[in-house]
């Protein structure tokens, strides 16, 4: 199977500005995902889909492939995710299955990659996403509802110790396959099909916020 590595990096942002190209624990956010991709021997290219020549040139210095730019009005705040990665596999149209790779997963490791490719292979999935045990269970989440009276958001009443609580399991955001034939039919990850691959919490962090960016680089800074 001839597997695409693909990442999609634009250069708008909004929390944290330019942050595909900021330097987290002494690379560039974007290096940790081209870095791990290369040492994947189960992926065959790996390339970033953007429409900024910044970040293409600082991509293609650390490894990656930049062999066309994305159009920019797919790279605005409201385009859909999906229309960037079908446009990359009308450019690339002999792989047989595609890999997303977002930047803000930097603690996503080549092991993760390769173990998440081989459970693929195994399960002869479709399609495939991580997913991790999040820190709140929604058994223990609220709505706020009128004169702040809280709400259960899911029926609960028999279970009053965590250790009873069902387990649950969250995107995580670090890794997405899909066989590309199947995802130009659905158009989507999430899918009656779709598998989940769990990842541990620690790796599991998406960078969105200036708290999520301090907790990556301590982690990455401890790790190195």
């Amino acid at each position: 199977m001839k597997t695409l590595a693909l990442i999609p990096a634009r250069g708008g942002s909004k929390g944290i500005p330019r942050k595909n190209i900021r330097r987290l624990a002494g690379k560039p956010l974007i290096a940790w995902s081209i870095q791990a991709a290369l040492a994947c021997p189960c992926i065959h290219s790996v390339v970033v889909t953007t429409e900024d020549e910044e970040i293409a040139q600082l991509s293609r210095t650390w490894g990656a492939q930049v062999p066309f730019m994305r159009p920019k009005e797919l790279a605005q705040d409201d385009s859909p995710g999906m229309d960037p990665i079908l446009h990359a596999l009308d450019q690339l149209p002999d792989f047989d299955a595609v890999l997303i790779l977002q930047p803000t997963s930097p603690l996503r490791t080549s092991a993760d990659i390769n173990s998440f490719m081989e459970f693929a292979v195994a399960q002869n999935a479709s399609c495939a996403v991580s997913v991790c045990e999040p820190a709140n269970s929604p058994y223990w989440m609220f709505r706020m509802e009128n004169e702040y009276r809280l709400t259960k958001l899911l029926d609960n009443d028999d279970i009053t110790r965590r250790q009873n609580l069902p387990p649950v399991y969250a995107l995580n955001g670090a890794l997405y396959f899909a066989k590309c034939s199947w995802l130009r039919q659905t158009r989507t990850f999430i899918h009656k099909e779709t598998i989940g691959f769990t990842m541990p919490a620690e790796r599991s962090i998406d960078i969105d916020t200036a708290l999520d960016w301090n907790l990556a680089e301590l982690l990455l800074s401890e790790s190195t």
